[in-house]
């Protein structure tokens, strides 16, 4: 499907909702969430291990990853249609999370604990492979650009998909 064609329907589905003014047009839409924290030491310091290997490889997971630091985990659930089935989910990975993450805790609120310098903060890494080498230098650059410390604020993002009309 083409940009434009994309736009369209988004536009018409947009209208659709707007014109009906009825709130269960709502009702049915996927929701989705991808939640990071940061690893913390029993202490409150930022983790200086690198993302524990029992969650799997944080370039190919689709559902543990890390974001720009090796020790901001990131929690990505599937686009679920009924929100239970979707908190469910982000408990489950929660859950399995904690059994890997030793002494390690994950941090509470988006902004970063206690960080003296932006070079405490550990880039993520992705391994050898092109892919993996693009997305550690791609983060490298947000760091010269706007900071490490800018990057270590973590955040809630809820993803919506409205139902068809």
């Amino acid at each position: 499907m083409s940009p434009a064609a994309i736009d369209r329907v988004f536009e018409r589905r947009l209208s659709a909702f707007i014109n009906a003014g009825q709130p269960q047009l709502l009702q049915g839409g996927r929701k989705g969430v991808e939640k990071e924290s940061l690893r913390v030491t029993p202490q409150g310091r930022l983790a200086g291990t690198p993302h524990p290997r029992a969650l799997g490889s944080a370039l190919t997971d689709e559902h543990i990853t890390t974001d720009y630091s090796e020790a901001l985990i990131e929690l990505v659930t599937p686009a679920f249609t009924h929100s239970w089935e979707l908190l469910q989910y982000l408990l489950d990975l929660h859950q399995f999370v904690y059994r890997h993450l030793g002494d390690e805790l994950l941090w509470a609120t988006s902004m970063p604990c206690a960080i003296d310098r932006d070079e405490d903060i550990p880039l993520a890494q992705y391994g050898r492979s092109h892919i993996g080498r693009m997305k550690t230098i791609y983060r490298n650059g947000l760091g010269l650009r706007y900071g490490r410390m800018m990057q270590a604020i973590s955040g809630v993002h809820f993803n919506y998909s409205f139902p068809r009309p």
